[in-house]
């Protein structure tokens, strides 16, 4: 790998990592950067009380906003600053229960167009059980410019 690819992947993991931190559902989930390179994220959660539903399990929605954020992620590693990735679509698959421990988001963009990425996550609990399986699809474009509201 050359240099400059190796600092311009640095800068991005830097600014990944920012994006992570500064996003609400990341904090109030508590999801955490494992692994980041492009094309491919892993995230992290702590189970807590706060994710799990009456059943005493991590909540299947709370493992839907990890895989997706690890998906978007992932999406926005494989493609040039300054584009806008959102998710079009999702598809989950609950395998198994998760009680505690930590669950983990991996995943890894199978293909990517120029404006349409998609992307395949496994969701492994702390004893590496596959516990979810999910196929998203991601838009990938420029940024937009806020309108302002109209007035009236």
């Amino acid at each position: 790998m050359s240099r400059s690819f190796k600092s311009i992947e640095h800068l991005a993991v830097h600014e990944l990592q920012e994006r992570l931190y500064s996003s609400n559902t990341a904090r109030q989930f508590g999801f955490r950067l494992a692994v980041a390179e492009p094309g491919r994220v892993i995230l992290r959660m702590r189970v807590s009380e706060r994710h799990k539903q009456v059943h005493g399990v991590v909540h299947g929605g709370i493992l839907a906003a990890l895989a997706d954020t690890a998906g978007g992620l992932a999406t926005y590693m494989s493609v040039p600053r300054g584009r806008r990735v959102a998710t079009i679509e999702m598809k989950i698959n609950y395998l198994e229960a998760v009680e505690g421990g930590t669950v983990e988001a991996e995943a890894r963009v199978v293909r990517r167009g120029r404006h349409i990425a998609v992307v395949d996550c496994d969701v492994r609990s702390e004893d590496h059980r596959l516990v979810g399986k999910a196929l998203m699809t991601f838009f990938v474009g420029p940024f937009r410019k806020t309108r302002k509201p109209a007035t009236r």
